[in-house]
């Protein structure tokens, strides 16, 4: 297949068209038509920039590049909401029942959901269409499950990019689910206005084993599963966490975090989250927050792009290549230090 060219599947044809693939435009020559098409709302144009975004390609990332910059000035008018939290918290049934809140209520909700990637195949393994169906089928909604390809933090490397093309094309509440809980989860605190946690009742051993760093992420807890009789110990729970969320420092100046509970499955609580993030949104605009916030993280944005840049440049480089694996052998073998070793591969880099 020509490295320039896309192809479809010709879902609309004439008697005497062959049910085959069909040629189209390079894909240079379609940026205009994929930008026409996100700010026509177009879900399947939507989907076809994601997935330039994402490509490790080379020769789709100038494409992809150039296609982001005509998009920048469309995006920034979201409210972006990252969800992460504990095994078995119910990250995808309480996020499929805020968005269809938010549809419901005339939002356009993007779900960015970011799969585990397979050490097989580095592909997503969870499928999170099929664990969000009634969302997915909601008109004012898309989710896009993304392999986190590895990446720290829990989010794809190319989540930021994303998320200005969903706002671009007309989605005004972003949902970021992450993958799991740990320490790296800043990485989505710094691409998102607001950070909830997820959480199971039964606080006792969880917030033993919980780090207090992810804990001070958070904008709000969110204790799930409060119903039938789980629904006294949600609440025992929820003044366990009150109570520690007291002594923390919270993660925006200002901002008292709280503790809420909630049954994603019976919708309950549900509207009282909403109502917080909204009174976040209100405080953090009116004392300036919201913008210093989205400029800062703007600048950590250019420090990671350039972090990856030269990673690849340092791992691209011949002589790198060339030394590399004799080098990881005697640091296995112990017959030289890591300071050396990687002394001797930045000389190689450096190396004219």
């Amino acid at each position: 297949m020509p490295g320039s060219v896309m192809w479809k599947w010709a879902s609309r044809m004439d008697e005497d068209t062959p049910k085959k693939f069909i040629r189209r435009k390079p894909m240079e020559e379609n940026i205009n038509d994929m930008i026409e098409g996100l700010l026509l709302k177009d879900r399947t144009m939507l989907s076809r920039a994601i997935t330039l975004i994402e490509s490790n390609a080379t020769r789709h990332k100038k494409i992809a590049e150039e296609m982001l910059q005509h998009l920048l000035p469309l995006s920034g008018d979201s409210i972006r909401i990252g969800v992460t939290g504990v095994p078995g918290a119910g990250k995808s049934t309480f996020i499929e029942s805020f968005g269809l809140l938010l549809c419901n209520k005339g939002h356009r909700v993007a779900v960015l959901a970011v799969d585990p990637s397979s050490t097989l195949h580095g592909g997503s393994i969870l499928g999170d269409k099929t664990r969000m169906e009634r969302l997915a089928n909601h008109p004012n909604a898309f989710i896009r499950p993304s392999p986190s390809g590895g990446a720290l933090g829990g989010v794809h490397r190319k989540t930021r990019e994303t998320i200005i093309a969903c706002e671009a094309a007309g989605y005004d509440v972003l949902l970021i689910e992450t993958v799991g809980v740990g320490q790296s989860e800043v990485m989505v605190r710094g691409m998102v206005d607001f950070f909830m946690l997820l959480v199971l009742t039964g606080a006792g051993d969880e917030l033993q084993g919980m780090k207090k760093g992810i804990m001070e992420l958070a904008d709000a807890v969110i204790i799930n599963k409060a119903d039938g009789s789980n629904l006294d110990l949600a609440k025992k729970t929820q003044r366990e966490y009150k109570q520690i969320l007291h002594f923390l420092q919270p993660a925006t100046k200002g901002w008292t975090t709280p503790a809420l509970t909630c049954s994603a499955l019976y919708q309950e609580g549900i509207e009282q989250v909403w109502g917080t993030v909204l009174r976040y949104m209100k405080m953090t605009k009116e004392s300036g927050l919201f913008l210093r916030n989205r400029n800062m993280q703007a600048k950590e944005w250019l420090y990671a792009q350039i972090k990856e840049q030269l990673e690849r440049a340092f791992f691209g480089n011949e002589k790198v290549k060339r030394l590399t694996p004799e080098i990881e052998k005697k640091v296995m073998n112990e017959e030289m230090t890591i300071t050396k070793a990687s002394g001797l591969l930045f000389d190689a880099f450096y190396e004219r």
